[in-house]
């Protein structure tokens, strides 16, 4: 067994086929499949099962895969810590970062990384919390930016800073005269939110569960963005929430709309940047989450 039969195994699982596999591994499938078979004799045990052409993992095959990504990922560090070595900025930093954040906190922090970590190439990748933290330990990325605990075991997790959250309504609704306004005092069926997946959908979920909605359900708009859901408020829809970022940057609300600071508990969310502990960029990736924590100050206070 070596280091490249584990790549296999790994290109493998994730691609769910030989042929991309090999594709992945810039090797021939015979080769590939070939290795594979050796692999498994030396075992003892099929690692994959082959129905036709649905390629999954076997029993036997699950424990020997998260393993073998392990053996892999630490190898890559291994690498990437000689390379670092030798210049701490020639490989790009791959960051993750969730689609509520990042068109709000990215133009903040971009040119001051730009100024201060001069030729460090940074590689941003938006998506989804549940689908930025395997990457993590697999390797794929070096960090993310997210807002809510990881379920993840092995991650390090360090709060950057907290960002309130903000109900947008209408001028002329109620709670509008308000200058805050307490979570029991938000109708939760008026409240738009985004769709499945987004932690901040799942926290304004979490917001108003103390409310008995006698049945009734919260109002049936599942947005794929923060802006969706201004536009949604603006055309008389509903209201709905925001992370102060999107309040604070320099584009106005409608003029139809306002913005009220919400109060209590559960009325923010941490934002936290995630690692493995003994990634090969640990220096560069704390010297950004400093420079997030500075970025973010003054803005906090608008």
């Amino acid at each position: 067994m070596n280091l490249r039969d584990l790549r296999y195994i790994v290109a493998v699982a994730d691609h769910a086929h030989f042929g991309r596999a090999a594709v992945a591994c810039a090797v021939s499938q015979p080769t590939l499949s070939g290795q594979i078979l050796k692999l498994e004799k030396e075992l003892g045990v099929e690692l994959f099962e082959r129905v036709g052409k649905t390629i999954r993992l076997t029993n036997a095959g699950v424990p020997v895969l998260e393993h073998a990504r392990r053996a892999v990922t630490a190898a890559d560090d291994v690498l990437a810590a000689a390379a670092v070595h030798r210049d701490p900025k020639a490989a790009p930093l791959r960051l993750g970062i969730i689609p509520t954040l990042a068109p709000y906190l990215m133009p903040i922090v971009l040119p001051v990384v730009r100024e201060r970590l001069q030729g460090l190439h940074l590689t941003l990748v938006e998506d989804l919390t549940s689908r930025l933290t395997d990457p993590i330990l697999q390797g794929d990325l070096d960090a993310a930016l997210i807002a809510s605990e990881p379920n993840e075991a092995g991650l390090r997790d360090d709060v950057l800073f907290d960002e309130p959250f903000w109900l947008v309504m209408p001028k002329d609704h109620l709670l509008a005269r308000q200058t805050t306004i307490a979570a029991a005092d938000i109708d939760a069926t008026a409240l738009l939110l985004l769709r499945d997946g987004h932690c901040l959908r799942d926290q304004a979920l979490a917001l108003c569960e103390r409310q008995d909605l006698g049945g009734r359900a919260m109002a049936d708009m599942r947005a794929t963005s923060l802006d969706t859901l201004i536009h949604m408020v603006d055309a008389g829809y509903g209201l709905t929430l925001m992370p102060h970022l999107a309040i604070a940057r320099d584009v106005p609300l409608p003029k139809n709309l306002v913005a009220r600071r919400l109060a209590g508990p559960q009325t923010s969310r941490g934002i936290r940047m995630v690692s493995r502990p003994g990634s090969a960029r640990r220096v560069t990736i704390d010297r950004l989450a400093g420079l997030v924590r500075d970025c973010v100050a003054d803005v906090m206070d608008r």
